[in-house]
């Protein structure tokens, strides 16, 4: 196959304006929008649509390459996902020993601007984060909200508490 400027199969190159991507710039066959050949009707990846009983799915339901049971391809002799492995050097570990994407010190995806997780920032409006500027799984007020089981007018209260706390 002749190749391009940038050492790939011509087809293959976004750059070159390839054959196999559609006009959303994603392959063809993976493309949902168009409704290319390896998505199915549950709008999934064909071999790996449980419903659909695809060739990536175990007997035991999970993804066939990450299934301990079953010795997947990701698994290692640790019996941990590979690339997430620290004895196994995985390719996700920093030389901090770290997953690479929580490492503040190699400045991980993860990591906002304000040195924290960015789920966990308040500054960024993480999305574990709630409208009362607190951890979703902690608040009182939300979880009041989701049960019913306190009076619509709790934040009124929670305010005044707070204040009387800081006396």
């Amino acid at each position: 196959m002749p190749k391009c400027p940038h050492n790939r199969q011509k087809t293959r190159c976004k750059e070159c304006g390839g054959g196999n991507f559609c006009q959303h710039n994603k392959r063809k066959s993976n493309c949902k929008i168009c409704g290319g050949s390896s998505i199915c009707p549950h709008n999934r990846q064909k071999s790996q649509c449980k419903e659909c009983g695809g060739k990536g799915i175990c007997q035991h339901n999970r993804q066939r390459s990450r299934c301990k049971e079953c010795g997947g391809s990701s698994i290692c002799p640790h019996n941990r996902i590979k690339y997430k492995c620290k004895e196994c050097g995985g390719n996700q570990i920093c030389q901090h020993n770290r997953q690479k994407y929580d490492c503040k010190e190699c400045n991980g995806n993860n990591i906002c601007p304000h040195n924290r997780r960015k789920y966990d920032c308040k500054e960024c409006g993480g999305s574990n984060i709630c409208q009362h500027n607190k951890r979703r799984t902690r608040c009182k007020i939300c979880k009041a909200d989701k049960d019913e089981s306190m009076p619509p007018d709790i934040e009124e209260f929670s305010s005044i508490d707070r204040v009387l706390t800081n006396l």
